[in-house]
């Protein structure tokens, strides 16, 4: 967990003991615990309640879903996946695209 190791911790609540002392340390550790408790409450409405304002589609929405990251990651794969094969279709009506060998066609006036 947040790469602190089991060393790290020990030197931590020895630390702590220290600084706080043996009789203020429980009531420290449990103000820590209810302010972490209520950043994960005030994290968890503010998920439910951008589920709600979104919508029925995004009823499945998870927060690390928003990250830019995520985002661009999931994008990137599903334009890989896409069949690549499919013939594409021209652009503007009556061109087609040149067979293999052929010469683009040349217009005189235009040059």
């Amino acid at each position: 967990m947040f790469g602190v190791g089991l060393a790290e911790m020990a030197v931590i609540a020895f630390v702590a003991v220290l600084v706080f002392g043996p009789d203020r340390l429980p009531d420290f550790a449990r103000q820590a615990g209810r302010f972490l408790r209520g950043v994960r409450n005030y994290a968890n409405a503010a998920r439910d309640e951008l589920r709600t304002e979104l919508g029925p589609e995004f009823a499945d929405l998870e927060l690390r879903d928003l990250d830019p990251r995520t985002i661009v990651r999931k994008h990137i794969i599903d334009a890989m996946n896409d069949d690549d094969d499919a013939p594409v279709a021209p652009k503007r009506p009556g061109l087609r695209p040149l067979e293999d060998g052929e010469l683009p066609p040349y217009d005189v006036d235009a040059t």
